[in-house]
């Protein structure tokens, strides 16, 4: 029986954890640093996702058989890059294919050289030149900073005023650290995410799904992390599948090969269905969060296996998905995207529910809150709408004075 080391600590990992556990090859599940939900499926170890000597010191000296890196900034810091130097099996990128995240001027390179459709764009350094170029440009502005920034460093600016604060932001404070920001021309149309496992030149779909960035119903107010998805996307067609596979994916795994930075883990594309076809929003170079709550649990074939295959450069022999729909709900802590609290007591009922945790940990004894999205249920059915009313009944049994979630998850399904 194999042993295996989760990195990260949010609901992805407790998703990939979840996943690992239902492993007939799998016997002992670590996970550096966890949360108070995977504790209960696996052991944590107290290392910082980031902390590249520890992690592996800690895998050598438990005989960890294979790691599978959650984060970006596991990714960005070289764990990948460590762990294969000290001879260990592990699934994720190298630093130099990370950048397909990390840098949204590499990616846009890459775009552009290999025919992938994408928005137009110029990249900036310096805050008056980029200022004056967007006050030339028809709003609405999309401005992104280039780097990694948690999934919060893109701002699209309604006017100038909008378009000076974020520039602002990213260029003269340095919210996210010194960088260049991209800007973008404005697509109109749907996003979906299209996650693929991705060995060099060989690129493996996951379900679609759709992930809802603003933290209000309706799509209003600010940005975060995600306040939930589903899968199941009536509005997407087998040919913009099929296109977004080989037009877009693909290209860019070959191309990745081509540069010498080849893909190992997972590539996310985030991608938009626009009148002109589907375009490229973002690439992600690991799962996305929180699509992988929703799309991991309809895997039937063994997770261990395609994470190994992947790790070591051979095929994926199997990889079946079930035909159920599945749908999750985020639930924050009142204030999120920005100030909340911490530590409220949060009760979970005693029923068949399936809660990936984000932000818990555990004091004195009992559950409580530790981050800004704390938790998110996921139900599953072969019918959205049947999807939708146990989700939501879920969400209702969970009791905790601080949280909230959005009651339009997957609103675009039903408007289709």
């Amino acid at each position: 029986m194999k042993k295996v080391l989760v990195i990260g600590g949010g609901g992805r990992e407790h998703a990939i954890v979840d996943a690992l556990s239902r492993s007939a090859r799998v016997g002992k599940i670590y996970c550096a640093p966890g949360n108070a939900g995977i504790a209960q499926q696996a052991e944590c170890v107290p290392i910082k996702d980031t902390d590249v000597d520890a992690l592996l010191a800690f895998a050598l000296r438990e005989g960890i058989d294979l790691t599978v890196i959650g984060p970006e900034a596991s990714l960005a810091a070289g764990v990948v890059d460590a762990f294969r130097s000290a001879g260990l099996k592990v699934f994720g990128h190298t630093v130099s294919a990370t950048r397909i995240e990390g840098s949204k001027e590499f990616a846009k390179r890459i775009m552009e050289k290999y025919g992938v459709p994408t928005a137009a764009y110029r990249s900036f350094e310096d805050y008056s030149e980029a200022l004056e170029y967007v006050s030339g440009r028809p709003f609405p502005a999309v401005l992104k900073y280039d780097g990694l920034a948690a999934g919060k460093g893109v701002v699209i600016a309604a006017d100038l005023k909008e378009a000076d604060e974020a520039l602002r932001d990213m260029l003269v404070d340095g919210s996210f650290g010194k960088g260049r920001v991209v800007v973008e021309d404005y697509l109109e149309g749907p996003e979906f995410s299209f996650m693929c496992f991705v060995d060099g030149a060989r690129v493996y779909p996951m379900p679609l799904a759709q992930d809802h960035k603003r933290v209000f119903d309706g799509d209003r107010g600010p940005n975060t992390g995600g306040m939930g998805a589903y899968t199941g996307l009536p509005f997407i067609t087998e040919e913009d599948r099929r296109f977004a596979l080989d037009g877009i994916l693909r290209k860019v795994a070959e191309g990745m090969v081509a540069e010498g930075c080849p893909l190992t883990g997972v590539l996310y594309g985030g991608l938009m269905k626009t009148a002109d076809g589907v375009k490229v929003i973002e690439f992600n170079a690991r799962f996305g969060d929180p699509e992988t709550e929703v799309v991991l649990p309809l895997l039937e074939s063994d997770i261990y296996d395609i994470f190994e295959a992947v790790a070591s450069g051979t095929p994926v022999a199997d990889l079946v998905w079930s035909s159920d729909v599945t749908m999750g709900v985020v639930l924050a802590s009142k204030g999120y995207p920005g100030h909340y609290e911490k530590g409220f007591p949060i009760e979970i009922p005693e029923r068949n529910m399936k809660i990936y945790h984000m932000g818990t940990a555990m004091k004195d004894g009992r559950l409580v809150t530790s981050g800004g999205r704390v938790m998110m249920c996921v139900q599953r059915s072969s019918d959205i709408a049947e999807a939708r009313e146990a989700v939501y009944s879920d969400v209702d049994a969970v009791r905790c004075d601080n949280l909230f979630c959005r009651r339009d998850i997957a609103h675009q399904a039903f408007e289709a």
